[in-house]
């Protein structure tokens, strides 16, 4: 029988949380499947595990604290033994686009501190391409955020300025605005390409590919089964 997505990503957040061993410095992603992963971890430490955390967003470290995990900041450390976090879209190479949540330019740092890092998501999330399922979001600095937009659109993508609710510009915790950039189909050009040239575009702070950096994915599908994805299997 399928299960409701809750009871998914509970599933999911209990196996990535046995990743964690005692002792251990962890990223913590941001989003919903992260967040089940670190309510998991929340119980492990009741049970005496020790282990210390670095936040990839304000919502990340407002409920890890909450759960009495220990945290530090990015600053203060050299090396993570190890960074968790969901995604939005996962190629067969291991490559994803995050930034759905609007914590990707932090999730990006403190993934590139990691020893390892480990993708969870639900199966719907894998793609044979990305670009498949959402836009890709950029995040550009809000002061000439237009012609930033002008220059991303060179690249043939279409980028408009996420928004809240109100209609006021969506803000990321570093202060910044967000672009959703799409393309017909998938992404036209190698992801890689596309991930170095708009680095290369004034006023792009970072952006939603993360290329070359996912050492394991562990996904879960409607029935509950959780599938293992090695990176040294699919490059």
């Amino acid at each position: 029988m399928p299960l409701d997505d809750t009871a998914r990503l509970e599933r999911l957040g209990e196996r990535a949380a046995e990743l964690v061993q005692d002792g251990m410095l962890v990223g913590l992603g941001t989003g919903s499947t992260a967040s089940a992963m670190i309510e998991a971890l929340g119980r492990r430490l009741q049970d005496g595990l020790e282990v210390t955390g670095v936040a990839t967003s304000t919502a990340t470290f407002d409920q890890a604290s909450q759960l009495g995990i220990p945290m530090v900041d990015l600053n203060d450390i050299d090396r993570l033994d190890l960074c968790i976090d969901g995604a939005d879209e996962i190629d067969p190479g291991l490559g994803v686009v995050k930034g759905r949540g609007g914590a990707l330019l932090f999730e990006k740092l403190v993934a590139r501190r990691a020893d390892r890092y480990v993708i969870i998501a639900t199966s719907e999330k894998l793609v044979d391409h990305l670009g498949t399922r959402m836009p890709l979001p950029v995040e550009v600095v809000s002061e000439g955020w237009r012609h930033t937009a002008e220059e991303i659109a060179s690249l043939r993508l279409t980028p408009q300025l996420r928004s809240r609710e109100d209609g006021t510009p969506f803000l990321t915790d570093g202060g910044h605005y967000i672009l959703d950039c799409s393309w017909p189909g998938e992404i036209a050009i190698d992801p890689g390409s596309l991930a170095i040239a708009l680095k290369s575009v004034t006023g792009v702070v970072d952006h939603g590919l993360f290329i070359n950096m996912v050492d394991m994915a562990m996904t879960i599908d409607p029935e509950g089964e959780i599938t293992i994805h090695s990176a040294t299997e699919n490059r």
